[in-house]
């Protein structure tokens, strides 16, 4: 070790010596400010700003450890992007300058071996990346005095991969400067064999042996989880593995020149590097052997206790089966075809494999088409060719194996694929039961943390929750795709939000058909009820079943609209709620006066974990009122007249502004002068009316909840974008059990800076001019004293 460390301490010297080395340290510390203070002016601008003019400005919305660090244009985004293009300049010639000296020679002449050779330039070269990361540790440092609770850990986590990376680049340029006397070959080779290492992982995909074995070679993407605070043994083994593979090559390359054994005898050494190496590397990326730390302050990259808890709930002696569809000729078929496969488990199942690695993965390809869906694209595209003979172009088109894929009557012995509209979709097998997963034509694609614990759940449950709306007497159909039609909160299977997409079994009640409430009662075992605007007065045998599932203590959610009261009021009259007549008129200058935006109430806040009633749960009891507090939008809407009786508890969910409305009796004409109010044309006035309702009591030793809506547009497909509640209704209906929210557990902290505007420009100034200056003038001090010496 003496010997190592005193040819580590003499490379050492030699840096410090090098302008070169100086001239990169310089150059990173230049670079490290500009993408450091950038974002932390622009922070602190914004800060200063809002602090002036909003004394509410409680912080950003999102943590600013990412936002300077992590962030396409912060510090460590662009230190690795340029990595490359320092360590090659660094370690040409490291070796080569030994060989061109003839002063390796003397070294093999003393009595050292090779090893130590290698191992210490190597250990000069890890000093020396010590030096960068200390560069970096400068703003690191600073950021604590300027960040307010700064996330250390995601800090330290990227520290780590930055050192690892530039580590493994040392240990690679280290070799390639001792296969030539040219520095700038050597320089050259290096830059070759990164660009080599990026790209091999989209090589040979297509082939199952070579798929992963290609995959794991590539360092392209290898520190993205550590820059996030998540730590990965397989990662880091990738490094300590690259790092021993290039080191091994050069000592077996010094070790060769000194040798006279056949070449065979020296191939079979890399080959052993290599087949060792690479067998290590790859049995540890294995799922069931791979250690995850997440040590953000927030857990950010670590499944949700709620998704661990469902997980655990899992039999371990019962496999989780995960088969993804492709269609050739179907939507989404890019991100199933096999080269798309690693990404694929990378991007969606690792963070479940952490915590259940025994998932069974299978793949299903498949050609189907009958036009449907686009209108017979492919038909006119290709005209006059068969579904087969399309499959057939699409495969050479799109580089695919046709034998690949099923034909039509093979598949749809598995499955039916017109139900998914021919798309991409994944199906999952627990128990012998299943449930399929979609995919969506958005940003992500594939289905969120949510959407796979709501199917997770029914596969444990066995029974998924029902939601039966009536149908029949023209109510809103959850089939149509019309403005006014409800089909994208029920049944529309490309909507996130939609209830079928979180585990809910949707279906229509219809009073005329074969299974009509002529003839049977309301199943008992439905987790609500929805009776949305019906337009004809519903019959008595109808009324009657309704009541009866109410008296049972159904659940149930009704929603009128004005100028139809008289069909809902003789069954809300059981409730003690009646709609009232009129319209409620809301002036706005943007607006129509039929639009009426009520404020939604902090009973209304607590029906759900929904984002943005979290979000204003909290709002609404830091106001003086409830007046400023969450707001939607309902057009054309009568208010709710209400008195408790029968043992429930009525409170409102949603209420006019005060003073800004009134109730309209008779025809409100839109397309004319504002209307006013007028007393003696029946026109009302209260403090405020309520718009939504909310009833509760206790039936059978189980809460019985309701709600009433005077509205029956603010949750149709055109409104659905705008109606905060998403799926809260159907949420509280079922307490809370589906769809599965996933609440931040811990709000990140790290939201204010500790300096201002002026601060920020003073500390960009000392790191991007003084503090390089100094550098520059004593290095340049050293050099000087160097050669005069």
């Amino acid at each position: 070790m003496k010997i190592i460390f005193k040819i580590a301490k003499n490379e050492i010297r030699n840096l410090c010596y090098s302008p070169v080395a100086w001239f990169l340290a310089i150059i990173f510390l230049v670079q490290c400010a500009i993408f450091y203070a950038a974002p932390l002016i622009h922070h602190a601008n914004i800060q200063d700003t809002m602090l002036k003019n909003n004394p509410e400005f409680t912080g950003f919305a999102k943590p600013i450890t990412v936002s300077i660090f992590l962030n396409e244009d912060g510090i460590f985004a662009n230190a690795l992007q340029n990595l490359f293009l320092f360590i090659p300049l660094l370690t040409m010639g490291i070796l080569s300058r030994e060989i061109n000296n003839g002063t390796l020679k003397l070294l093999y002449s003393s009595p050292i071996r090779i090893r130590e050779i290698v191992l210490g330039k190597y250990l000069a070269l890890m000093a020396y990346n010590l030096a960068l990361v200390g560069i970096i540790g400068i703003f690191m440092v600073s950021a604590a005095f300027q960040i307010q609770f700064v996330d250390y850990g995601m800090l330290l986590s990227a520290t780590l991969g930055f050192y690892l990376l530039v580590c493994a680049f040392a240990a690679i340029g280290l070799f390639m400067s001792s296969l030539s006397t040219y520095q700038i070959i050597s320089g050259i080779g290096t830059f070759l064999v990164l660009f080599a290492l990026g790209y091999v992982g989209d090589l040979w995909q297509k082939y199952d042996f070579l798929r992963d074995l290609t995959y794991f070679l590539s360092i392209s993407g290898r520190t993205d989880k550590m820059l996030l605070g998540l730590i990965t043994s397989k990662d880091v083994i990738y490094f300590l593995v690259v790092i021993y593979m290039f080191l091994g090559f050069t000592l077996f390359k010094l070790r060769g020149e000194r040798e006279t054994k056949p070449w065979s005898v020296k191939a079979l050494r890399y080959l052993a590097v290599v087949v060792s190496g690479v067998l290590i590397g790859y049995i540890s990326s294995r799922p069931a052997l791979t250690g995850y730390w997440d040590i953000t302050a927030g857990k950010t990259n670590t499944l949700h206790p709620r998704t661990q808890k469902i997980l655990k709930a899992l039999d371990e002696n019962a496999p989780l089966e995960v088969t993804m569809y492709t269609n050739l000729l179907g939507k989404g078929m890019e991100y199933g075809i096999p080269e798309a496969r690693n990404p694929y488990l990378a991007a969606l199942w690792e963070p479940f494999l952490r915590f259940k690695p025994d998932i069974q993965f299978k793949y299903v390809y498949y050609y189907d088409y009958d036009g449907k869906s686009d209108n017979n694209m492919y038909f006119k595209f290709y005209p006059g060719k068969t579904v087969k003979q399309i499959a057939g172009i699409r495969a050479q088109i799109t580089d695919q194996d046709p034998t690949l894929f099923m034909p039509p009557e093979e598949v749809s012995k598995m499955i039916d694929p017109k139900a998914e509209n021919g798309r991409l979709f994944l199906q999952m097998k627990y128990k012998g039961r299943k449930i399929n997963l979609r995919t969506f034509n958005d940003n992500v694609f594939w289905p969120d943390e949510r959407q796979i614990d709501d199917a997770l759940k029914r596969l444990i449950a066995e029974k998924a929750p029902k939601i039966y709306f009536l149908s029949g007497n023209l109510e809103r159909s959850i089939y149509k795709t019309g403005e006014r039609e409800y089909s994208a909160i029920s049944t529309e299977k490309l909507n996130r939000g939609s209830l079928i997409n979180h585990a809910f079994d949707v279906d229509t009640l219809s009073t005329f058909s074969a299974l009509s409430l002529e003839r049977h009662n309301i199943p008992e075992d439905i987790a609500a009820l929805v009776i949305a605007d019906p337009k004809i007065i519903l019959g008595e045998v109808t009324l009657a079943k309704i009541r009866q599932y109410i008296d049972k203590g159904g659940n149930l959610m009704i929603c009128g609209e004005p100028g139809k009261q008289y069909v809902l009021n003789p069954l809300l009259k059981q409730l003690g709620v009646q709609l009232m007549k009129g319209t409620l008129v809301e002036l706005s200058k943007n607006e129509t006066p039929d639009k009426v935006i009520p404020y939604i109430t902090e009973a209304a806040a607590g029906l759900a974990e929904e984002g943005a009633l979290l979000a204003w749960k909290d709002a609404i009891r830091k106001k003086d009122t409830e007046d400023d507090s969450l707001k939607i939008v309902m057009p054309g809407v009568t208010g709710l007249s209400y008195a408790e009786q029968g043992g429930f508890t009525i409170s409102p969910i949603l209420k006019t502004t005060a003073q800004k409305t009134w109730l309209k009796a008779g025809t409100l004409v839109l397309d004319s002068v504002p209307p006013v109010f007028s007393p003696n044309e029946g026109d009302s006035k209260e403090a405020s009316f309520a718009t939504g309702v909310q009833l509760t009591r206790q039936v059978n030793n189980r809460q019985q909840r309701i709600i009433v809506c005077g509205d029956a547009d603010f949750t149709s497909n055109m409104r659905l974008v705008y109606n905060v509640f998403g799926n809260a209704f159907y949420s509280w209906f079922v307490n809370g059990a589906y769809p599965q929210y996933l609440p931040q557990p811990v709000k990140p902290k790290d939201i204010l800076l500790r300096i201002t505007e002026p601060q920020a420009y003073a500390f960009k100034i000392a790191t991007l001019w003084v503090l390089p200056g100094l550098l520059l003038v004593g290095g340049t001090l050293l050099l000087i004293r160097r050669k005069r010496k």
